[in-house]
């Protein structure tokens, strides 16, 4: 019986000991999940072999396209018109197939684009984002929070087509 004991007792603490490892390791990425960013390493948006577009947060894209990034709507026309980021171009993703020629033409693959949606919940700058990876862009992020965070920030937004 004690012998037992002892097993149930050493399962516990080695199951303790590696909660413990775990947190602490980790408590950068817990401490993020629990205030509500996002912080993922590069390490796990990356799969060997292949691409995959890089989140990014609110002050990144302000950032981001301060620095010459080309922000890409992903919605449809109608809410592009309706309001958008300044300066983004319309790429929906409903359209891609028949208007990436026209985007090659005028975004060079070496650029850093940031696709944008409806926010979270939104996976049509994910997916085009991929698209846009499978088709040579290198440098792919994704604005999760999307037009509504941008908006809601209170941060300027144009109207109209094109």
């Amino acid at each position: 019986m004690k012998s037992l004991q002892r097993i149930l007792f050493e399962a516990v603490l080695i199951a303790a000991l590696g909660a413990a490892i775990g947190l602490a390791v980790n408590h950068r990425l817990i401490s993020d999940a629990f205030t509500g960013k996002l912080a993922v390493p590069a390490a796990v948006t990356s799969v060997p072999g292949a691409l995959l577009p890089q989140p990014v947060l609110l002050a990144e894209v302000r950032e981001l396209a301060n620095s010459g990034a080309v922000l890409i709507d992903a919605r449809d026309f109608a809410q592009y018109a309706d309001g958008h980021l300044p300066g983004a171009l319309s790429l929906p993703l409903g359209e891609v197939e028949a208007q990436l020629a026209g985007f090659r033409q005028k975004v060079e693959t070496g650029k850093t684009l940031v696709a944008y949606c409806n926010g979270y919940g939104c996976p049509d700058s994910f997916d085009l984002g991929m698209l846009l990876l499978k088709d040579g862009y290198r440098d792919v992020r994704v604005f999760e929070g999307g037009f509504p965070e941008w908006r809601d920030a209170g941060l300027p937004v144009v109207k109209g087509a094109r």
